[in-house]
């Protein structure tokens, strides 16, 4: 019966897994969009007619015209072109228009696949959550955009480009684990309570490291540290919980921010490694077993690029790095929803 399950809803699967790797280039998007600057370079939303760019001279410069009212231009880049301004545009045109080809890639398959009944009753409430976190994702980064649009803030608030960052890994672990439930055998999953209890625990400290690492994207924290392994000739900085408050600090303080970044990814690659060893004892036979070297490999190859981002970082943060940097960063995360998805029982 399991069996002609899995073969039925292997199109729904595929259909999820397709999403899956759709959002992760849609993060990576705003990543670039937020390492160049570019956030706030389209000072209005429009769905349907935003979806494409200035068409003619007059209206590139009526998008200039708009940008030339924000505090961003006034203070940063008053020197642009509008061909300096080109730039910026594009890679936020393209990350909101990548949002908008998510939507129809989402959308179109579900009509079909409720016309050709290959989605059952089960599936249907996942589908709605699903839906409604898209959608929710979608206000989330409007609202943060317009919050920029003034004549005060420079850059969108590190802390909301960090919910905004967060929400998308939540609607990305979502669907894939939603693709997993339809794709993966029951007879693959065990039962290891305490190897699922690490993995728990591996997912909360990588959720702070990962609100962190937005934190140092928003704040360009690399900057005021860019040496390795001591923090500017020193293991513990100075200049720390000089915010005002202890909450203030760890949530403002940049030399403090990436003083926690640097200890939690020390942290947590000693705990996968731990994880690592324990998951050596899972049945030989296992899928669980098989990859059970995928986390570790990713968690030092995002050690080394952490390393290389920093010590990058001169005048600006390398856009390369640090795209390579977040993109491994979320298939770490989607490693460990695999590995606790394998050994949660039944």
């Amino acid at each position: 019966m399991e069996a002609v399950t899995i073969k039925d809803s292997r199109p729904v699967a595929i259909w999820l897994y397709i999403g899956v790797g759709m959002l992760i280039v849609q993060v990576l998007l705003g990543g670039i969009t937020r390492l160049t600057g570019s956030g706030l370079s389209i000072t209005e939303w429009q769905p349907l007619l935003g979806a494409f760019p200035p068409m003619t001279e007059e209206a590139w410069q009526r998008a200039f015209e708009g940008y030339k009212k924000i505090a961003q231009y006034q203070y940063i880049n008053s020197h642009f072109t509008l061909s300096d301004f080109k730039f910026i545009y594009f890679w936020e045109w393209l990350h909101r228009d990548w949002a908008r080809l998510m939507g129809l890639v989402f959308i179109v398959p579900f009509i079909y696949f409720v016309i050709k009944k290959k989605i059952n009753k089960s599936m249907i409430n996942p589908m709605v959550i699903l839906f409604v976190l898209g959608g929710l994702q979608g206000l989330i980064g409007w609202i943060m955009v317009k919050s920029g649009l003034n004549e005060e803030n420079l850059y969108v608030n590190h802390i909301r480009l960090a919910i905004h960052f967060i929400s998308a890994l939540v609607l990305l672990c979502y669907v894939f684990w939603f693709a997993l439930k339809l794709s993966v055998r029951s007879t693959e999953i065990l039962a290891v309570p305490g190897l699922k209890k690490l993995n728990i625990w591996l997912l909360v400290l990588l959720l702070v490291q990962l609100i962190y690492g937005a934190f140092m994207a928003g704040l360009h924290t690399a900057l005021v540290a860019n040496t390795w392994p001591d923090i500017n000739g020193t293991w513990v900085p100075g200049g720390m919980f000089t915010q005002g408050g202890f909450t203030a600090d760890i949530a403002h303080n940049p030399i403090t921010i990436q003083f926690i970044h640097r200890g939690l990814a020390y942290l947590i690659t000693i705990l996968i490694a731990v994880w690592w060893w324990k998951a050596a004892q899972t049945p030989t036979n296992s899928l669980l077993h098989a990859i059970r070297y995928l986390p570790l490999l990713l968690v030092l190859l995002q050690v080394l690029l952490g390393v290389l981002t920093l010590l990058n970082s001169q005048v600006k943060i390398p856009v390369s790095y640090g795209i390579l940097h977040q993109g491994v960063g979320m298939l770490l995360l989607l490693s460990l929803i695999w590995t606790l998805f394998l050994s949660r029982g039944k």
